[in-house]
């Protein structure tokens, strides 16, 4: 379904290489004609050093064994620039491959950060870092939905409070992914409590049918909505695997569902009860109230304030002692 479609929102937070196993995505989904898939790539293609791809896909897109003079000029160039970039990199490479260079790292990290700035010129500002961060947290969802612990491990590294602080001020739409990685996960049962508060915090930034379906089960207790959203979820596959690993989770039959409401009920201690009769779930429930919803936004305000101070002042303590 092109309208949850989440690669416009995630290709600029990648490099230009990794979004295209997306665009592969979506042509065999055919969300999009093929032609304009084609042109796409070649498009992002034109600003990469991956000209030999660009020339097999104009090849296929033209249907000629020809390609333009400037495809073929710009190879000459990637080949020469590719040579000078490693002979810059040289230095630091050689420091890493040294054993006895690498001694000179410490555990202090401010030490090591002013250490390779004053030698390579590597220092990473404060605001350097948190976009540092949203671009590993979008690279690391092609490890994570492709490995089998890897929904633990991205809710290790999501869930982290940096991390979580960047996904709410720059990235919310990873929540997507985060949600899912919850669902399919039986060991955060903990933490997961409190990323239902961070759903419903969010939800003027950003929603769809995974994120509302949390919502309607586990904030507003709407089975009816949260079926509804069920069947939108299926259309919703972000880097075609989550959505399906959901669909799949989820598509249960009567007796699994009833036992999978039951286990909700109880390790979520909500305050419910099934009537077996007529087949409906009872549900009272408990909403904040203003002045616990006031607190709780508070301390989010408060915390990220401390995470922002914090980072200013380590980055002015390194230049202070020059």
């Amino acid at each position: 379904m092109a309208d949850y479609d989440l690669t416009p929102r995630i290709a600029p937070n990648l490099d230009r290489h990794l979004v295209f196993p997306l665009l592969e995505f979506l042509q065999e989904r055919e969300l999009y004609p093929d032609e304009q898939i084609l042109k796409s790539k070649i498009e992002l293609l034109n600003k990469t050093n991956m000209v030999d791809y660009a020339m097999d896909i104009h090849k296929s897109l033209y249907h000629t064994e020809d390609v333009p003079q400037d495809m073929v000029e710009r190879r000459a160039e990637v080949v020469a620039r590719l040579k000078s970039l490693e002979d810059a990199a040289a230095p630091l490479v050689a420091f890493l491959q040294n054993p006895a260079a690498v001694q000179e790292l410490r555990a202090d990290r401010q030490y090591n950060l002013q250490m390779l700035n004053e030698r390579y010129q590597n220092f990473s500002s404060p605001m350097n870092q948190v976009q540092s961060r949203i671009w590993l947290m979008h690279w690391s969802l092609f490890i994570y939905f492709n490995h089998d612990n890897g929904r633990t491990d991205l809710i290790d590294l999501f869930y982290f409070d940096k991390y979580l602080n960047a996904i709410q001020t720059n990235a919310p739409h990873l929540l997507r992914y985060l949600a899912t990685a919850f669902i399919v996960n039986k060991r955060k049962r903990n933490q997961f409590k409190e990323f239902i508060k961070v759903i419903q915090q969010e939800q003027h930034s950003f929603k769809d049918p995974i994120t509302e379906f949390l919502a309607c089960v586990y904030v507003n207790y709407d089975f009816d909505g949260a079926q509804k959203k069920m069947k939108e979820c299926e259309e919703v596959s972000p880097l075609g695997q989550s959505g399906w690993v959901l669909a799949e989770k989820l598509n249960l039959n009567y007796e699994e569902a009833e036992r999978w409401i039951v286990n909700l009920i109880r390790n979520s201690k909500l305050d419910a009860k099934i009537d077996s009769k007529t087949g409906t779930v009872i549900m009272e429930p408990n909403y904040p109230n203003v002045y616990e919803q006031l607190i709780h936004h508070t301390k989010a305000i408060a915390s990220r304030t401390e995470n922002l101070v914090k980072q200013v002042v380590d980055h002015a303590q390194p230049q202070a002692t020059r």
